[in-house]
């Protein structure tokens, strides 16, 4: 569920108007609800309850450090993937114990960073990781916690673009190389082996996949307890699936309910790692439309909001919803809603059912919270979008839009 609703015929978020909000502050414009974030943390978080756990928001998702902030302030801890992300959460006020850094290319100054900052553990990625890992540490007379990512090759039936957990993919260690990556760890002087790791996709719509990867770590368990390792976290990762469209991804409380009746009885602290489940569908993207185009094979409409802002749509092919944020009550038409940049792949949406639109008028593109400012870019020099984050009646920019000056800033 969002807060995202018609009144009247006009968007609200919670109870703000987005034609305000785009009067005020400009298009393209990312809004965010507050309410929907903190509804559906809540919703993922007590779908465990029954069990010791720590969910870590996967900051890749949406890094701003307004949202970081309020989901600390739930309990939330942190998956990173780079140093940028931990400096980004130590900012946004989340305890280090509760941070996992997750992520094939950690760099040695990332990997201090990490470690002076006291992170609960490495999600490790590669043998030659560990070795680095262990350098580090024993250089700053440390003892660096880690687990090892293993690639269960689980097929999650998604796209093949974030589909992490097969032999093919470039994440993790493979079962029998991981039992290598164990015994090596525990020889180590400044390694701590305290965990697993499992991450197999993004944006799953049935739980079999993640059962099928759990049953696997846990039979890799058996064989790391026979090793006399106190393995104390397993950390399942991310990936549950949100509605974009037609999509019928599980209810945490049904993924909850199946994941903590397989580990019932088991000394293990789960670690989830969710990110689009929380964020997706609390975000839109605001866009103006500028033009509409007609020619004999297609119709164009025309936004200010570009594959820059919301890559989505051309990297993966994916599904957005658009829609009026004033209702017209006009004919309905198929349509391409396309943006300004300079190539074929800027589109929002392809041959589309939208009711006719005119020069001015405002669309909102929704599930757009997860994945959409944190891939966009400057290409074509262009200013990323301002970020609006909605709690009831009061909307805060939680960044503000870019400048020609910020762009050119660190040019010489």
């Amino acid at each position: 569920m969002h807060h995202f609703q018609h009144k009247n015929g006009s968007l609200f978020v919670e109870d703000v108007s987005v034609r305000d909000l785009a009067k005020q502050h400009g298009t393209p414009l990312y809004v965010y609800s507050t309410a929907t974030l903190k509804r559906h943390f809540e919703a993922f978080d007590s779908a465990f309850q029954s069990m010791p756990h720590l969910t870590c928001y996967s900051v890749k998702a949406n890094s701003n450090l307004a949202i970081l902030r309020l989901l600390a302030g739930m309990g939330a801890g942190m998956d990173i993937v780079s140093g940028g992300e931990l400096y980004r959460a130590l900012l946004a006020g989340v305890p280090a114990d509760k941070i996992v850094y997750s992520g094939v290319g950690k760099k040695p100054e990332e990997i201090r960073q990490a470690l002076t900052a006291g992170i609960l553990m490495f999600n490790v990625e590669s043998m030659q990781e560990l070795i680095r890992i262990n350098d580090v540490a024993r250089d700053m007379g440390k003892v660096a916690k880690v687990s090892f990512r293993i690639n269960p090759d689980v097929d999650p039936q998604t796209h093949p673009y974030i589909s992490t957990g097969m032999k093919k993919n470039k994440f993790g260690l493979n079962i029998e190389l991981s039992l290598e990556a164990y015994s090596l760890a525990r020889d180590l002087p400044a390694i701590e082996p305290v965990g697993m790791d499992c991450h197999i996709g993004s944006q799953l719509t049935s739980i079999a996949p993640f059962m099928e990867a759990l049953d696997k770590l846990l039979a890799f368990y058996e064989k790391l307890k026979g090793m006399n390792l106190d393995i104390q976290y397993l950390d399942l990762g991310g990936g549950l699936g949100i509605p974009y469209s037609e999509e019928e991804p599980p209810h945490p409380t049904e993924f909850g309910a199946a994941v903590t009746s397989a580990l019932k009885g088991l000394p293990l602290k789960l670690i989830l790692e969710p990110g689009r489940v929380i964020v997706g569908n609390a975000g839109i993207l605001v866009a103006e439309v500028l033009y509409t185009k007609q020619t004999p094979s297609k119709n164009f409409v025309i936004v200010d909001a570009a594959m820059n802002d919301l890559v989505r749509p051309s990297l993966y092919g994916s599904f957005h919803r658009i829609e009026e944020v004033q209702q017209s009550g006009r004919a309905v038409g198929d349509v391409d809603v396309v943006g300004p940049i300079c190539e074929s792949g800027d589109f929002l949406a392809k041959d589309r059912q939208l009711a006719e639109v005119r020069q001015g008028e405002l669309l909102a593109v929704y599930s757009a919270g997860a994945y959409g400012f944190t891939m966009s870019s400057n290409y074509n020099t262009r200013p990323r979008a301002a970020e609006i984050l909605v709690d009831g009646d009061k909307a805060t920019v939680i960044r503000r839009r870019e400048t020609y000056e910020n762009l050119v800033a660190n040019e010489i």
